[in-house]
């Protein structure tokens, strides 16, 4: 506790704005939703000073290596505080992290997640971290710990951000890898679940700019009858169990894949090739979300500049052997997702080009 220098009175934590009994009932809010996401390999409990997680599973791998990956949900958070709906913002943080080390043939173990609030709020927590365990569960890895802090004077009291950290492995030989794509091979885009969480600064300015609650949350008839902020709240789609599936099916299918998040398809899917080839995408040859076409005729994109800003409607692309395409495309619909067959991969230099087959919007 602090003292007063002009006045000689205490001042407790609490009144500079740090609520550490609200902070103790948030944790034990999340415990269940925590243990949910727990894996055998898991060693001890939440509320020591560092989760224990056990790799034993390595002994059989040939050269098993740790992949690790972080990221965020930027201003995608806005969109949930404005209307107060905080249940899923915490499955784009795991899918961001966990869909990037997939890029690689990883194996997603364990999670943890940083929480600063301007006011903690133990249901708020709550709402955030049950969309984590979500996301966990959906990914296969557990949640083994993390940290809420609260930011009095620094933050505002309904203000919150959130960080995502996720460890895997993957066993060296079984890497995915973009210096074995060759000229010939295909690209089988799976589809996303809208925005996911990248082009959100721009999709608030010319969605949610200007607007009162009521009209963004009023149902809009090209949105499926949702509201634009429901509509951009579609959590990101997480493809760890699918991809997973399809390359235990189709052993050696798949050469590569590109997760497609900031800087759309025109910037990742370039790091998914070599320098002795190019990725000829086909517009017109996937679906494109509702909210996608929404957000981009609102900010009256051409296609280029749509093309690297949003995913289009393609959260993931892989880059499969001819001759395999048929069975990737089998095993990831077993899996529950859609395909599309968006282009080859030609002689080039290592960058996206694009080839109009039908309009992109």
């Amino acid at each position: 506790m602090a003292t007063n220098e002009t006045t000689g009175a205490q001042v407790t934590y609490a009144e500079a704005g740090v609520d550490i009994e609200e902070g103790a009932r948030a944790v034990d809010a999340i415990k269940e939703i925590v243990h949910s996401t727990y894996r055998p390999e898991v060693v001890g409990d939440i509320g020591g000073f560092g989760g224990l997680f056990s790799v034993a599973m390595a002994k059989d791998m040939e050269d098993p290596l740790l992949v690790s990956g972080t990221d965020g949900v930027g201003t995608k958070l806005k969109i949930a505080q404005l209307i107060g709906k905080h249940d899923t913002v915490g499955v784009d943080l795991v899918a961001m992290c966990v869909n990037d080390i997939l890029a690689c043939g990883a194996e997603p173990l364990f999670f943890l997640d940083y929480i600063a609030v301007g006011k903690l709020e133990a249901e708020a927590v709550a709402q955030i971290v049950g969309g984590i365990g979500e996301g966990c569960r959906q990914a296969g890895c557990a949640l083994i710990g993390g940290e809420m802090a609260e930011h009095p004077g620094v933050m505002d009291p309904k203000d919150y951000d959130l960080s995502g950290f996720c460890v895997g492995i993957v066993d060296r030989p079984k890497m995915l890898d973009p210096n074995a794509v060759e000229e010939g091979d295909v690209l089988v885009g799976l589809a996303s679940s809208g925005l996911h969480s990248n082009g959100y600064s721009l999709a608030r300015k010319v969605c949610l700019e200007g607007k009162t609650l009521e009209e963004v949350t009023a149902p809009v008839d090209e949105l499926g009858g949702k509201g634009v902020a429901e509509a951009l709240l579609e959590p990101t789609r997480i493809y760890v169990k699918a991809v997973r599936e399809i390359r235990e099916k189709c052993p050696g299918a798949v050469k590569a894949l590109a997760h497609i998040t900031g800087g759309g398809i025109t910037e990742n899917l370039n790091r998914a090739l070599n320098d002795s080839v190019d990725a000829v995408v086909r517009i017109g040859s996937w679906d494109v979300p509702a909210v996608v076409r929404y957000a981009c005729k609102a900010a009256n994109l051409s296609d280029e500049e749509a093309l690297k800003t949003f995913n289009m409607g393609l959260g993931m692309i892989l880059i499969v052997k001819p001759s395999d395409v048929e069975a990737v495309c089998k095993a990831a619909r077993e899996a529950g997702e859609a395909t599309y067959l968006v282009g080859a991969v030609e002689a080039g230099s290592g960058v996206v080009r694009y080839d109009e087959a039908a309009p992109l919007l």
